[in-house]
């Protein structure tokens, strides 16, 4: 589990974004980064601040990965054929947690990810508890009969924050979804502008 589960919106500040658009976010009241030098008038940045800054702000969105995990997804995506940018978001689109997210059943991806890793979710009707597990198309990601009664899933059902990407399906009675296939940039609902670019820019400097 990832150790910025009790301070995740202060990565939301740091990086001057609400991340993840939740009307929660102490960003929306206090708009500048934590700590006592936090108030001061942010310097412009360089090339290389952006950059960083982008990766940061796409690390911290799918609930903060490592930073050793988000190289190797990088250089999974330099490997494929195709658009890296646009590779690197469909590999993290496909990680198990993030569909969980998408789909609506838990409020933020570190929430998902613990929903995971607790062992609530099966795919291909199989368990499953690794986050970072490769949902392929087809694959169909669904709440174990057992958990479907759990307090966070219910509260979502009835009161959902999201609307569910086309490239999910999902039964909300069933409390199943199938992965339609992989997205594009321009199909996820990212609250904020994502720039993929930048990141690979970093990475291969």
């Amino acid at each position: 589990m990832t150790k910025r589960i009790d301070c995740k919106y202060k990565i939301s500040r740091r990086l001057g974004v609400s991340l993840w658009g939740n009307a929660k976010d102490p960003f929306n009241k206090r708009g500048y980064a934590p700590g006592q030098h936090g108030v001061a008038k942010r310097k412009k940045t360089s090339d290389y601040g952006t950059q960083l800054r982008e990766k940061q702000k796409l690390r911290g969105y799918y609930g903060n990965i490592t930073e050793r995990q988000f190289r190797r997804i990088y250089q999974e995506a330099l490997r494929r054929k195709g658009d890296t940018g646009e590779n690197l978001i469909g590999i993290l689109e496909s990680r198990l947690d993030t569909v969980v997210y998408r789909m609506g059943l838990v409020p933020t991806p570190f929430a998902a990810r613990q929903f995971v890793s607790h062992g609530h979710v099966r795919v291909n009707g199989r368990k499953a508890n690794i986050p970072s597990y490769q949902v392929k198309e087809g694959d169909v990601v669904e709440v174990r009969e057992k958990s479907r009664q759990m307090t966070v899933v219910l509260e979502m059902m009835q009161n959902p924050e999201r609307t569910i990407p086309e490239y999910i399906e999902f039964d909300n009675k069933e409390l199943k979804g199938k992965y339609v296939r992989v997205p594009k940039l321009a199909e996820v609902p990212y609250p904020i502008v994502m720039q993929p670019n930048f990141v690979i820019e970093f990475y291969s400097r």
